[in-house]
């Protein structure tokens, strides 16, 4: 992946009962970033090189995607949990050095940063989401019919196995590009570098990763979900900084109220809006991207 990441390291670090594949880079103060469905690590390609000028990266792969580990579920998904999977980058992070450290996250890896914000607030010292609000509201608002239209593919995934392992596993190639296509704007798969676009293909074709990224999601309608509310029932809030961005063709700037709305009710201190482009910001609209997080990673960098 030299093409993507010159001169970044690659390794496997020993995360909370698996491997994860680990890329890293620059320097300055440590920024974590997280990829989301259905995708890897490679996402971060457009803008790491700026970033790297600023803040030592951390990109993994999360668990079950890429090249990281895909334990085995249990009953209660537990083993895919947000949770579980934050306890896999704080176990990295401590691993490379880092105690407290910037996080960003999109997709499923914006989850995956929020619920590290809420279990860890000690380790997390600025939070960045892409195009996400919390599960359990992102579920809530799938009751009318053009959320659940949009967003058919949360309750898809999370059906009992092998239901849509067999589906998927059939052409994985139409359905990863049939996702990458529908969430962008409509700009067709060109936005995406080829190399990039292969490592994505590449994984997904893997059937044991298409296992594992539907575990994620069942996770999602179990055990993330009963975490949120936990969370929300007894008042546990982000407290760091938060900056909440959103693509304004994506799910959630569609959303009634919006995103920035919905995520006061579980920061104390968060800020955003929106970017002119579909689900995937730092692909779509780098530069636009890059110019939204910089200002607020930089401001407690300086």
């Amino acid at each position: 992946m030299s093409e993507l990441y010159p001169g970044f390291k690659e390794q496997m670090i020993d995360g909370d009962g698996t491997q994860i594949f680990v890329r890293s880079g620059g320097s300055g103060p440590p920024l974590l970033l997280l990829h989301g469905f259905p995708q890897t690590g490679a996402i971060w390609h457009k803008i790491a090189g700026e970033l790297s000028k600023h803040f030592s990266l951390v990109i993994p792969d999360l668990r079950g995607y890429g090249r990281s580990g895909r334990p085995a579920n249990d009953a209660e998904n537990l083993a895919y949990s947000k949770r579980t999977m934050a306890n896999d980058l704080i176990a990295v992070m401590h691993t490379l050095g880092h105690k407290e450290f910037h996080l960003c996250g999109h997709d499923r890896g914006g989850r995956v940063a929020y619920r590290l914000a809420q279990d860890h607030p000690q380790s997390v010292t600025r939070l960045v989401t892409l195009d996400i609000v919390p599960t359990l509201e992102q579920w809530k608002a799938m009751s009318a019919i053009a959320g659940a239209m949009n967003t058919y593919h949360w309750p898809f995934l999370a059906q009992p196995y092998p239901l849509p392992e067999k589906l998927i596993g059939a052409d994985a190639d139409f359905y990863l590009d049939e996702k990458l296509g529908a969430w962008n704007n409509g700009t067709g798969l060109d936005v995406f570098d080829p190399a990039a676009l292969d490592e994505y293909r590449t994984y997904f074709r893997d059937p044991k990763v298409i296992h594992a990224l539907c575990n994620d999601y069942r996770a999602g309608a179990t055990c993330d979900v009963e975490h949120d509310q936990a969370a929300l029932g007894q008042g546990i809030k982000i407290t760091c900084p938060m900056l909440a961005l959103w693509g304004d063709a994506g799910i959630p700037g569609k959303s009634g109220g919006g995103p920035l709305d919905t995520w006061r009710k579980w920061a104390t201190n968060v800020t955003g809006g929106g970017i002119a482009c579909g689900h995937f910001l730092v692909e779509e609209a780098p530069a636009e991207t890059l110019a939204a997080m910089m200002p607020f990673l930089m401001e407690s960098a300086a």
